[in-house]
């Protein structure tokens, strides 16, 4: 670590300090023995401290995952640290004092603080984001909010969320807009192979193109900035599907070169379960309708994509403190380790004739999550045993062209947990 890298680490390690002296978790014995292991690595470089399992370890403290049950399932919805939950505890008791002054007149100010953190690890202008419930309900603002014809194509894949191919269906019945479909044979390492396959349906008529960031069923990257600059020198718009990617790797909104993006706030951010993110490109806010209705639904202001009525104010600005706690982590130390646990499975059971990783292991390809195949066993089988024997909590796939049981862990896994997987692989597919 550098010296102007460490002035930042220590900067940011005292606010955040600060801050944590409030909660409970800080304040205990765990929580401490935590911010301890912080200020021991703060001269070291987030590669050094990848397979550091006693830092790991403590992170895991840091949570209340059930010890019985492994949860390798965080590719759905990932728990929340313990600080995230107090703050939500605490919001929420607050709200119930009196409601509707509280929610409305005290938690309600927090929102443009916390569209500014948000917009800061996003890297792009607090102007460009809201704040949703989910990447569904973003997603969808967009999907329905766009001004496409009959006629007009959009270009999407069979491997995307079925929330979202659902949704283009639907506009697809409702105003003849075309959906140009394509499919690919995952895992890829190949750009120019997957950028072509868009360009390839791309006509004169297509006006969107719908990319999924990752691949929600095995954790394949795709290069959705090349997709996005070749789209754009055809004139069409382009939608980036972020659930995997936020808070995952590290990357910034603008890098993209996308014009609209929608990301869940509870998988990779650990925030509170039911919190998402809407960006628009700046340009582009004034054209797309909200999925709520606004009182001007032509406004440029993105705050028109927030008209959801009553919500919950303790979810929304828990989001805040679980900010935190990703930059207490580290964003590349975070990415480094989501992948490095990837890998620290995959490799240790590859060498088995039957078994198969339909994920790629390469770092610019994938990430934390992994999808695995035995030869002779369908996915559901393989599932059940992982659970019923070992107490392994995974999710199978079954979509399309893609079968395996997808295996995803978080920062809080530790590579003991992942070793009982990995025993468990070895001796099923030997049996």
């Amino acid at each position: 670590m550098n010296a102007a890298d460490r002035r930042n680490f220590l900067r940011r390690f005292t606010a955040l300090a600060g801050v944590a002296a409030a909660t409970p978790f800080f304040a205990s014995a765990q929580g401490k023995s935590l911010l301890k292991s912080f200020e021991r690595l703060q001269d070291q470089s987030p590669e050094n401290t990848v397979t550091d399992e006693t830092f790991w370890y403590q992170i895991k403290q840091a949570y209340t995952v059930s010890p019985n049950i492994i949860n390798l399932n965080n590719g759905g919805v990932s728990p929340q640290p313990k600080v995230v939950q107090e703050a939500v505890e605490r919001y929420n008791r607050l709200s119930n004092e009196t409601p509707s002054y509280y929610m409305w007149r005290t938690l309600d100010e927090g929102r443009e603080p916390l569209r500014r953190n948000l917009a800061a690890l996003a890297g792009c202008s607090p102007e460009e984001l809201a704040i949703n419930r989910n990447s569904s309900e973003a997603l969808e603002t967009i999907i329905f909010g766009l001004r496409l014809n009959a006629g007009d194509e959009v270009v999407l894949t069979k491997q995307d969320y079925p929330n979202m191919i659902n949704a283009w269906k639907q506009r697809e019945k409702r105003d003849g807009v075309v959906l140009k479909w394509i499919s690919f044979d995952f895992p890829m390492d190949d750009k120019a192979a997957i950028v072509k396959g868009f360009t390839d349906a791309f006509t004169p008529k297509t006006k969107v193109v719908h990319v999924t960031h990752m691949i929600n069923w095995n954790g394949q990257i795709l290069p959705a900035k090349e997709i996005a600059q070749e789209a754009h020198k055809r004139g069409i718009e382009v939608l980036v599907d972020g659930a995997h990617t936020f808070a995952h790797f590290q990357y910034t909104l603008p890098e993209l070169e996308c014009d609209y993006y929608g990301t869940s706030l509870h998988k990779w951010l650990c925030a509170p379960f039911g919190s998402g993110l809407l960006y628009v490109k700046k340009d582009k806010i004034k054209n797309l309708y909200p999925l709520f209705a606004a009182g001007d639904p032509e406004s440029d202001n993105i705050r028109k994509f927030e008209n959801l009525g009553t919500r919950s104010f303790a979810i929304e600005q828990g989001i805040g403190v679980a900010i935190d706690f990703h930059h207490m982590i580290g964003a590349e130390r975070k990415e480094l380790r989501l992948h490095y646990l990837k890998n620290y499975w995959a490799e240790r059971v590859l060498d088995l004739p039957n078994v198969h990783l339909h994920t790629p292991l390469s770092k610019d390809w994938s990430g934390a999550i992994g999808l695995l195949g035995i030869d002779g066993k369908k996915p559901g089988e393989v599932g059940a045993h992982l659970f019923s024997a070992h107490k392994i909590h995974s999710t199978t796939i079954e979509w399309e062209n893609i079968h395996g049981v997808r295996l995803t862990p978080n920062v809080y896994t530790t590579t003991r947990d992942l070793d009982v997987l990995v025993k468990a692989i070895r001796d099923y597919a030997r049996a």
